[in-house]
């Protein structure tokens, strides 16, 4: 399994569950889903969502994606991305886990994710 990540909000994926698919937001914006690696995933929170409650970590299978996948990133960096270009289907999603911050707000990379990647 090649594991990517992404950071939802709880309802979005409720209500995912219940269409079939999942639409971020910048699906419409940017025209694709920001994803991250397991490694790459904490920084991102850290960065976007300090401090946010209510949020879920999607663990998808990227084999199991009905929608391309581009490593790229778009604001020149070096470090790329992966990037879903087009909704994402819930059966992708092998296991959604809660992502709650710590006291600080800061948040840590949880020990329950698929294939050990948890530290």
């Amino acid at each position: 399994m090649d594991l990517i990540l992404h950071i939802a909000k709880r309802n979005d994926w409720e209500k995912a569950r219940s269409s079939g698919s999942y639409r971020a937001d910048t699906l419409e914006s940017q025209g694709f889903i920001h994803c991250s690696t397991p490694e790459q995933v904490i920084r991102v929170a850290n960065f976007l969502l300090r401090g946010q409650d209510d949020l879920v970590l999607l663990c998808i299978d990227s084999k199991k994606l009905g929608a391309e996948i581009r490593m790229e990133n778009l604001e020149g960096g070096d470090k790329l991305f992966p990037h879903v270009y087009g909704p994402l289907n819930v059966e992708a999603v092998v296991k959604v886990v809660d992502f709650k911050p710590q006291t600080d707000g800061t948040f840590v990379l949880p020990k329950c994710l698929p294939g050990d990647q948890g530290a």
